[in-house]
């Protein structure tokens, strides 16, 4: 239920109370019997019960959003954080993955195709962002394969992040290998 639905059912609610407890009042100083002024009190005191159940739950929702909204922009704020502390190294991972493209001898076209699958876009969305057909697409990325010496998508990105995502004691062995 939406917020003003629950407004409406509210005002229903309320308005029902007051016209019940007046006339209740009216009944009680015409002299109308006990059981008729239990059975209006029993519906007056329903619908004021129906309004404060609302008014609860609608107050709930709104501290529930709130904690939501902080939520989500507290991990907003840790995304950009973590971007703009990966900023350098990303930038030198595209330099160092571009300058691999080159050595492979990739064109520009399959330099933006290779990028793209690393990015683990699907043929048919490299083909809609770069507005060529699917069929391109696939030419391009077969030729990316062939001249890269690899046999498809998944050992292109393993190619490029195998050394980024293993283990970090294994990282670092292969570390200082390199360095020795």
């Amino acid at each position: 239920m939406n917020n003003r639905e629950r407004w409406v059912i509210i005002t229903i609610l309320l308005g029902t109370a007051i016209f019940v407890g007046t006339d209740l009042i009216t009944d009680s100083s015409e002299g109308a019997p006990w059981w008729h002024l239990a059975s209006e009190g029993f519906v007056a005191l329903a619908a004021l019960a129906g309004v404060v159940f609302l008014l609860r739950g609608s107050f709930a929702l709104k501290r529930s959003l709130a904690a939501e909204v902080l939520k989500s922009s507290n991990l907003e704020a840790e995304a950009e954080q973590w971007r703009k502390q990966a900023r350098a190294h990303i930038e030198g991972l595209s330099q160092e993955i571009e300058r691999q493209l080159t050595s492979w001898k990739l064109t520009i076209s399959e330099k933006e195709v290779a990028f793209l699958l690393l990015k683990g876009l699907s043929l048919k969305e490299i083909a809609e962002i770069r507005k060529t057909s699917e069929k391109t697409a696939r030419a391009q990325s077969t030729a990316i394969y062939e001249k890269s010496g690899l046999s498809g998508r998944s050992e292109l990105a393993a190619f490029f992040l195998e050394d980024l995502l293993g283990p970090r004691e294994e990282r670092e062995g292969r570390e200082k290998e390199n360095l020795s």
